[in-house]
């Protein structure tokens, strides 16, 4: 019974990003579809996949961003606290 409930919840999940195309209207359905990919960050992805990266530099690459979050964080707090 709950699963019946859901089932178009999945079913639109399921579909992805969809644009509806009302009057002929192209140029205006594109500029939404733009829209929502970079909303969805599919481009940057769709970028950063666009030539091979090597395992050593994904991992190189994500310490940096996670050292970047870390002082972010510690200059906020740092500003809290005085």
């Amino acid at each position: 019974m709950n699963r019946d409930r859901y089932k178009d919840r999945d079913e639109v999940n399921k579909r992805g990003l969809y644009v509806e195309v009302r009057n002929n209207d192209v140029s205006r359905a594109m500029r939404k579809l733009k829209k929502l990919c970079n909303n969805e960050g599919m481009a940057k992805d769709m970028r950063k996949k666009d030539f091979y990266e090597k395992p050593s530099a994904v991992k190189k690459r994500a310490k940096a961003q996670a050292r970047k979050r870390w002082l972010k964080e510690q200059e906020k707090n740092k500003e809290k606290w005085q």
